[in-house]
């Protein structure tokens, strides 16, 4: 599909010089607004311009005829400041409105997760490692669990069930070393 071949748009020929293109003394100028105005437009460029040409359409700043020849002029355009020259009368498409601020009910709002106290999962490592370490790491598990629970209460923090786990690990240990032991000294007892 061929493009009519229309001659450059400029907004001076039919109005005049506009405010916004006449220097200090009066005399009119290029735009020279953006940082690169020479830069290669690109499609997504081409179709920022078009829809703020169709916003000042809609506005009823832009008469039919010399909208479509806008249109035409911004897909013809080859560099960004042709297409800053065809909007730069124009406010810069539709005005964002702020999203109203409106309150989330508590009962969607996410919980806030308590931190877990640090001592209650050294509390249950160590009671899972009673079962690799043939119960040596009982004693620790019971200190840590008992500590853990007492700072748990006081500060409110998580890890309650860890420091459980650690607590019961730790004494089945003991109390399984306890129980060797006094089977070790009843049975010397016995023998000897």
């Amino acid at each position: 599909m061929t493009q009519p071949s229309w001659p450059p748009w400029q907004p001076w020929q039919a109005h005049g010089p506009q405010p916004w293109q006449r220097d200090a003394g009066g005399v009119p100028q290029p735009w020279a607004g953006a940082a690169a105005p020479a830069m290669l437009a690109s499609h997504a460029d081409r179709e920022r311009a078009v829809d703020v040409l169709r916003a000042g359409f809609g506005e009823g700043r832009l008469e039919k005829p010399e909208f479509e020849q806008r249109v035409a002029r911004a897909y013809a355009a080859r560099t960004v400041g042709e297409l800053a020259l065809l909007v730069a009368d124009l406010p810069q498409g539709p005005l964002p409105l702020p999203a109203p601020v409106t309150p989330v009910p508590r009962t969607f709002l996410p919980l806030d997760r308590p931190r877990t106290n640090g001592k209650a999962v050294g509390s249950a490592v160590c009671g899972v490692l009673c079962l690799m370490s043939f119960g040596l790491a009982g004693i620790p598990a019971v200190v840590l669990g008992h500590s853990a629970r007492a700072e748990i209460r006081r500060t409110g923090e998580g890890g309650d069930g860890l420091a459980l786990t650690g607590l019961v690990l730790g004494w089945l240990s003991n109390a399984a070393w306890a129980a060797l032991l006094t089977l070790m000294i009843v049975a010397a007892a016995v023998s000897a």
